[in-house]
């Protein structure tokens, strides 16, 4: 409305320079674009990010799948005594090194994360990949719908942040000219200015 308002404003304004015109319709240019090519470009973004991820989602779930694993220990890095208030501290005490079989029977084994604490012996399942190596779960496809607004979004905000950031840009221009003009019209006027007839 403001950029409407200052092009209204100095229609007939025989004040108005060009480049306060220049600068109106830019505000209102910018306007429009945050208004409108902000959303389109968040839309756009949004949409092929969800379809990238839908991809990934139906890739990773033909490719993981849950197998048996049989834990043979904790793991050697869980501390003696941790801090059960902290994440970190409690996923600790769900590390375990375990064996698995792979889909050509093969034994896998290393270090993975039980679902509930798990003492040598104990049987839980884990996600494995076509190969047998152990991986985390796949990707659902509510998961792939936030990441595809989240990015939606980023990029709606970097699109508006963009178009007022080259706005901006304009108008410093816009006024380092004008500086520039004044000065010339100030060193024209001398320093007489406004004093008719001083005769010096």
């Amino acid at each position: 409305m403001r950029a409407v308002e200052g092009i209204w404003r100095w229609r007939r304004n025989p004040l108005r320079r060009g480049t306060d015109r220049l600068e109106a319709w830019l505000a209102l240019a910018t306007a429009v674009l945050i208004a409108v090519g902000a959303p389109a470009a968040g839309w756009f973004t949004g949409r092929a990010a969800h379809g990238a991820l839908l991809e990934a989602v139906r890739l990773q779930q033909h490719q993981r799948h849950l197998v048996w694993a049989t834990a043979d220990g904790p793991a050697s890095d869980v501390p003696a005594d941790p801090d059960p208030e902290t994440a970190p501290q409690r996923d600790a005490h769900l590390r375990v090194l375990a064996h698995w079989p792979g889909p050509d029977g093969r034994r896998w084994s290393g270090e993975v994360t039980a679902p509930h604490p798990a003492d040598a012996g104990d049987r839980f399942r884990i996600w494995a990949d076509a190969q047998g190596r152990a991986v985390t779960r796949p990707m659902d496809e509510g998961t792939a719908a936030a990441h595809a607004v989240l990015a939606g979004g980023g990029a709606a905000a970097a699109a508006g942040a963009l178009v007022e950031g080259g706005r901006r840009l304009v108008v410093r221009r816009l006024m380092a000219r004008r500086f520039r003009r004044w000065d010339a019209a100030w060193a024209r006027a001398g320093q007489d200015w406004g004093r008719a007839g001083a005769g010096s």
